[in-house]
Formats: C-alpha cells, structure tokens, sequence
C-alpha cells in the first residue's frame, strides 16, 4: 500500500511539474486528489485494514497529501510568474521620463508680459490690485462715469447674467474697487482678463488681457503721464519707441488721450494688424475724471490723478511679430512652444 502511495506522488508531481496551463493544473488535481482521486480511495480502504497498517498507511497518505499540495502550489505559482513574464516581455512600457527628448513647459507669453510689466510699476513704486471677473455694473461702469443711458456701453457690450452681474469689459472696475478702500495718494495697477461682444479679426478678441493703472496724488498733470509711459515702453522694448498721442473720449478721464505705437510688425509701412495705417492703438490715457474721484470719495478739491490702460495681448505681438491676436489663446502648441 506504501507502495501505492508513493507512486500516485510520483505520477502526480511529474504530471504538475509538466503543465503550463492554470486551468489544466486544477484538472490533474482533481483527478489525483479529489473524491474519485486514487489517493482518496486509499484513505476510505483504512477502515478494512488492522490498527496497525491504518496508523502507517494514513501517515504516508497524510505525507503524500501535504506533498501533493506543495507541489501544485508551487507549480500554480511558478505557471502565474511565467505569464506575468510574458506579458512584461510583450506588453513593456518604458514610464520614467526621458528627460533629453520630453518638451519643458514655459510660461504663456501672455502672463510673461504680466509679469514683467508689473515688476517695471513695482519698480516706480506702484502696488498690484485684483478684482473679480464677474463684476457688478456699479463698479464697471456707474462708478467709471458710464451710467446706463450713456453711449459708451454700445462700445463695451459685454455678456450679462440673470442676476444682473456682468463679466468685466476693463480692469477699470479694479481702479473703482481700488478707491474705495486706498487713501491717496495711491499709484496702483490691476491687470487681469477682460470679456466684450467683438467682432474677431487680427486685432480683436472676444476675451482678451489689459494692464490698467491710476495714480492719485497732489497737483499730477498730464507731463506725469507722458513721463511714465514713455519709461514703461522704453523699458519693455528696450529702446526708443516712437508714439503719438490723439484726443481721445473716454467717459473716465478727462482731457482722454489715445495714445498709439508705431507697428513693430511692419515697421510703420502698414499691415492687417495695424489696418495699412502704420500706427496701433496701444492704450487709452488721460488724467482721472472728476466724478470718478468723487465715486471713489476722493476729495477733488485736493488730489487729481491719471490713468491708462494698457492691451497686453497687443504688446505681446508687438514684442514678438505677431500677426494675429487669435493665435494667442488658440491652444495651438506648434504656436506656444516657440516662447520659452
């Protein structure tokens, strides 16, 4: 009977260590062990034999299970590390970053102008100011001298919401907010993204970036003014760069000026971008309307102040030879990747 145990182990592990299939492996098992199994037929005999050949017979059939058991562990567990093997051999992914060949994210050329713009004020000692892009009609347009019958708003249509809020059409409304919580003198800048109804072409844009800024102080004049656009544009294309100022109406300020650049796209010969004038609009300027200042409780008795506004997708293109705004913000990255 010994015998006969010892060559069911033999068959048995021989047979597990031959199979490459889990399903097949389960099969051999059930043949050998299982209740139709020659080792089980064995253990039910016991009760025919004496006392003494029960003892011997049911501890080598005890062994010879336990056997069986590790080698068919053994075998399922060598079957599952083969075909994970083989999966890695056939399915490898190389996940760690090749660092000689994957492209380095940069700032938008947008946002770099931002920030360079705000450290040439912070320089001359101004502060940056935030505001909300869902903004209130007091704060864009009532307090910035525009009341509702007014026909500047056909110029800054805007989207609206149910509850009367709008998105902002200029950062003017954080010069408005700016006031009400600042005592002059104050020089503050707010930049930020701004939203208007427009007709898109090379110039325009539906949603599109300014950079405003006021100054608040005793007897400011417009020679002010000039001085300091004339440092911020030198400063940004680190070189003289030729301007012009024209009369211009803007409800907050008062004389409003217009003051444009000489396209640095064609050089002053005339492209789409400047409309074959040779000249772009780059910012609305003058010195602070008096009911702006009174708005923003301002004692106009004492302080005067001006302001500007600034297009910061425009400058981007002027600095970089851009011959469309709507490149921009395309998401386009044959486009973003050239700034670095």
């Amino acid at each position: 009977m010994i015998d006969d145990i010892n060559k069911i182990v033999a068959e048995f592990t021989d047979k597990v260590k031959a199979e490459g299939d889990l399903q097949a492996l389960e099969q051999i098992k059930a043949a050998y062990m299982g209740k139709k199994g020659p080792l089980t037929g064995i253990l039910k005999n016991l009760r025919n034999m004496n006392p003494e050949e029960k003892i011997e017979v049911g501890q080598a059939a005890n062994k010879a299970k336990n056997a069986m058991q590790e080698a068919m562990e053994n075998r399922r567990k060598g079957i599952i590390r083969a075909q994970i093997d083989e999966k890695v051999a056939s399915e490898w992914v190389d996940l760690s970053l090749d660092q000689e060949s994957q492209p380095i994210g940069s700032i938008h050329p947008v946002s770099q102008m931002q920030y360079e713009i705000e450290d040439i004020f912070t320089g001359l000692g101004f502060t940056v100011q935030d505001g909300p892009h869902c903004e209130l009609d007091f704060y864009n347009f009532e307090a910035l001298n525009i009341p509702k019958d007014h026909p500047a708003r056909d110029m800054q249509d805007t989207f609206y919401f149910e509850n009367g809020a709008i998105l902002r059409t200029h950062t003017s409304a954080i010069q408005a907010r700016a006031m009400e919580r600042i005592e002059p003198p104050f020089k503050i800048i707010g930049p930020g993204k701004v939203f208007r109804v427009e007709r898109c072409d090379a110039s325009h844009e539906s949603a599109f970036h300014q950079l405003e800024g006021m100054v608040v102080d005793e007897d400011i004049s417009v020679a002010n003014l000039i001085h300091t656009m004339k440092t911020l544009l030198s400063e940004i294309f680190q070189k003289d760069t030729q301007i012009r100022l024209r009369p211009g109406f803007f409800p907050f300020v008062e004389p409003g000026f217009e003051l444009d650049i000489a396209c640095q796209i064609c050089n002053g010969k005339g492209c789409s971008v400047c409309k074959q004038t040779g000249w772009l609009e780059l910012m609305p300027c003058g010195m602070v309307h008096p009911n702006v200042l009174k708005a923003g409780g301002i004692d106009t008795e004492k302080f005067t102040g001006f302001a500007f506004g600034l297009g910061l997708d425009r400058l981007v293109m002027m600095r970089h030879k851009i011959e469309d705004i709507r490149h921009l913000h395309s998401g386009d990255l044959r486009f973003s990747t050239q700034f670095k």
